[in-house]
C-alpha cells in the first residue's frame, strides 16, 4: 500500500521507513528540512519538506502523497530542536513536541479525512509515574493524568489527545516505551553513565519499559498492515526498576557503577518530574501487541539489548 510516514528522519522514522519499503509498500515520508530529503530517498521512500503545524502544507502534502495510511511520528524532541533535555522546564523543551502532538494530530486527521484516508497510526509514550500496587498498565487503562506532578501533565495531555483523537477516527496509537539502539533515547544517557553522571536516585524503584527500536518499528509496520484500531503498549517483556537496568547499562558499556543520590540532594536538579520518573514509574504490559497483532520481538528485554546493541 501507499503509507504517509510524517517525521521520516526522526528516531522511529530511520527505523519505520526501510522496514515498510521492505515489506513491499510504497512510502513518502516528511521532513521539516529541505536538507534531508537526500536522507529520506537514501532510506526508499519518496522525500518531501512538510511543516506538521501547517495545515495547508499537511493538507498539500497528503493530497499529493495518495496515501492508503498515515502515520503520525511526528516530535521536535532532539538536542537540535529542543536543546538538552530539561526535566526541570518541561513546559519549554517539550513546547514545540505537545504542538505536534495536538495541532499537527488534528492536521493529519483532517487531511486524512479530506483525502479519503481512514487509517491512522501514532505515537504515544509508555513511561509515567503511577500507582504501582494496581500492576503493570495495560490498554484499558487511560493516562491516570490527575496522578502525575503538574510538570508531568504538560507532557501527558498532548498524549491523551493523540489516544482519543485517533482511535476514535479509527486508527491505533502506539505507546511506546523508552527507545534504544542506534537512534534511540539511550544514546545520550549512555555518555552521562560513563561520566557517572546519571544517578540512581533515591532506591531507584521507578520502573522503566523499554523497546528496541528495530523492534518497535516492526509492531508499528503490523498495526499499518492489519489496520489496527486501539491502544498498544509497544514495549518489552520485562519492565524494570532503575536499580536494575542502570547497573547493567553501566556495564555493558564498561562503565563504572552508576552513584546513589537521595531524592532531596538531587530534586533542585532533576525536577519533581525527573525524580518522579526515577522513583515511582510503572511497567507496561505488551500482551496485547503480541497477541492482536502476532509481533514477536528480535530483543524480548533490555537484558540482552543493551549487551547487544544498546546505541
Amino acid at each position: 500500500m501507499r503509507v504517509f510516514v510524517a517525521g521520516g528522519t526522526g528516531a522511529m522514522g530511520r527505523w519505520l521507513v526501510p522496514q515498510l519499503v521492505a515489506r513491499g509498500h510504497q512510502v513518502v515520508a516528511t521532513t521539516t528540512n529541505a536538507a534531508k530529503l537526500e536522507e529520506v530517498a537514501q532510506l526508499g521512500a519518496e522525500a518531501v519538506v512538510m511543516d506538521g503545524l501547517d495545515a495547508m502544507s499537511v493538507g498539500e502534502a497528503v493530497a499529493e502523497a495518495r496515501p492508503e495510511a498515515i502515520v503520525h511520528q511526528m516530535t521536535a524532541l532532539s538536542v537540535t530542536h529542543a536543546g538538552k533535555p530539561d526535566f526541570r522546564h518541561p513546559e519549554r523543551f517539550g513546547a514545540l513536541t505537545n504542538r505536534l502532538r495536538t495541532e499537527g494530530t488534528d492536521h493529519l486527521l483532517a487531511a486524512g479525512e479530506a483525502t479519503g484516508v481512514s487509517h491512522v497510526v501514532a505515537q504515544s509514550v509508555a513511561t509515567w509515574p503511577a500507582n504501582r500496587e494496581r500492576g503493570l498498565v495495560t490498554e484499558e487503562e487511560p493516562l491516570a493524568l490527575d496522578e502525575l506532578p503538574a510538570k508531568m501533565r504538560i507532557l501527558a495531555e498532548p498524549l491523551h489527545h493523540v489516544e482519543d483523537v485517533v482511535v476514535k477516527a479509527g486508527g491505533a496509537a502506539l505507546r511506546y516505551g523508552g527507545f534504544y539502539g542506534p537512534g534511540g533515547g539511550v544514546e545520550g544517557q549512555i555518555e552521562l553513565v560513563r561520566k557517572r553522571r546519571l544517578p540512581i536516585i533515591g532506591g531507584g524503584t521507578g520502573y522503566f519499559s523499554w523497546v528496541h527500536l528495530d523492534d518497535a518499528a516492526r509492531a508499528t509496520v503490523l498495526a499499518v498492515e492489519q489496520r489496527a484500531n486501539g491502544v498498544f503498549n509497544i514495549v518489552d517483556d520485562e519492565p524494570a526498576p532503575v536499580s536494575e537496568w542502570l547497573p547493567h547499562l553501566a556495564a555493558c558499556v564498561g562503565a563504572k557503577r552508576p552513584l546513589r543520590i537521595p531524592k532531596w540532594l538531587v530534586r533542585p536538579l532533576a525536577g519533581e518530574m525527573g525524580v518522579a520518573m526515577m522513583t515511582e514509574g510503572r511497567g507496561y504490559s505488551n500482551a496485547k501487541a503480541k497477541r492482536e497483532l502476532g509481533w514477536e520481538l528480535r530483543f524480548p528485554t533490555w537484558r540482552e539489548g543493551f549487551k547487544e546493541e544498546p546505541a
